[in-house]
């Protein structure tokens, strides 16, 4: 005969400093809840962290070493998508309307005074676990049409999962051929700004014509997707870090330029750029490309808020010089025999060859890397 299955009680915190209120309103939902107690905000804390069993918490206000307040702002900032989600219930005592009113900015989902009786208890998270699993399913919902989805409704670009399918292509396509391949991220700083003075619909509207004026431009082998609220970003195939750069200065100079009016007031916009390409930075993946040039938008962005004159600048990778000590190291080898380096010369080799793999990647000439690792190592035995 078959041993029927056990169905788990969900299990439920309260964190008091009082035993007496953790008592009282564990015995009401006991039958109901598997309860965990803890007796201030620290312990409690810990037991969060620690327990994914747990999916409500009670908890006091005034409790020794953390309190109810520092115990929301944990939970609510946790970089846990779980424990961010956990619907707190405050146990409010003799607190004033001030103090309830500061818990639920901090994020309280719900009030219980003291003297509250079962049913209402069992009823208010009975409330709440249902609405956080509706708002669990409506997340997931929306995250399966965001990946479905090819294009972004308000620009008309491509959804950040597609334009990273249809990036993939073309470095596949770069990487086999051996051609260039360049990815350049565009913010419009001043959208923020623009939706607060004249809402967000019409900053939308502004970023819609943005996309719209930069597509125009972009051939059938280049992909444009929408991968922030502001920011865009253009994979060029088949295409230089200067060639990028030429392109990137153009879109700047016509954003800069527009002459854009809302009800008789003039709507300035900037943008910043950033840059990142097969032939000039060494990575071993799209994303890692994606991620540089996203380090150099933060780098755009930081460097014309410094400048007093309210114009961007395209912060791009410029061609480097070489160092005086390089220059002079290149004059030693060219006038040194074999001899004369004598042990230098591995040394030498070894700290150039990342140098010199750059090289050979910027002028696309294959150079056998492989083998000169393995000869420096086997000197070095």
């Amino acid at each position: 005969m078959a041993t029927p299955s056990v169905i788990s009680k969900q299990r439920v915190l309260i964190v008091d400093d009082s035993k007496i209120v953790r008592t009282t309103i564990a015995r009401l939902i006991r039958a109901t809840f598997d309860v965990r107690e803890e007796a201030n905000g620290e312990a409690g804390w810990q037991a969060i962290a620690s327990d994914p069993s747990i999916v409500a918490v009670f908890s006091d206000i005034l409790m020794p070493e953390l309190d109810g307040f520092a115990l929301l702002e944990r939970i609510r900032k946790s970089e846990n998508e779980r424990i961010r989600r956990i619907p707190v219930i405050v146990i409010s005592g003799d607190e004033d309307d001030a103090t309830k009113k500061r818990a639920r900015a901090a994020g309280a989902n719900d009030f219980i005074t003291k003297t509250t009786d079962g049913t209402e208890i069992l009823s208010r998270i009975d409330n709440l676990l249902h609405l956080m699993e509706a708002k669990q399913q409506a997340a997931v919902s929306q995250q399966m049409v965001e990946k479905t989805a090819t294009h972004d409704p308000v620009t008309g670009v491509f959804t950040p999962h597609y334009l990273v399918t249809e990036g993939q292509k073309r470095y596949s396509h770069a990487r086999r051929h051996g051609g260039p391949l360049s990815v350049l991220m565009l913010r419009v700083e001043t959208y923020g700004e623009i939706a607060e003075k004249v809402g967000k619909n019409v900053a939308d509207q502004l970023l819609a014509k943005i996309a719209k004026l930069v597509m125009a431009t972009l051939r059938a082998e280049d992909s444009m997707g929408r991968t922030g609220e502001a920011v865009f970003t253009v994979i060029f195939g088949g295409t230089s870090s200067q060639q990028a750069i030429a392109f990137a200065r153009r879109v700047q100079d016509q954003i800069e330029k527009a002459q854009i009016t809302y009800r008789d007031q003039v709507l300035k916009m900037r943008a910043s750029f950033g840059l990142a390409a097969l032939d000039i930075d060494p990575v071993g993946s799209l994303e890692e490309l994606m991620k540089l040039a996203l380090q150099r938008l933060h780098q755009a962005a930081s460097r014309a808020a410094q400048r007093i004159v309210g114009r961007d600048e395209v912060n791009l990778v410029k061609p480097t010089t070489l160092p005086s000590d390089l220059e002079r190291a290149v004059q030693l080898f060219e006038g040194a025999s074999a001899e004369q380096l004598g042990d230098a010369a591995g040394e030498a080799l070894r700290r150039m060859l990342p140098f010199l793999l750059a090289v050979c990647r910027r002028l696309n000439v294959d150079f056998p890397a492989d083998k000169i690792a393995q000869a420096l190592k086997d000197r070095e035995k």
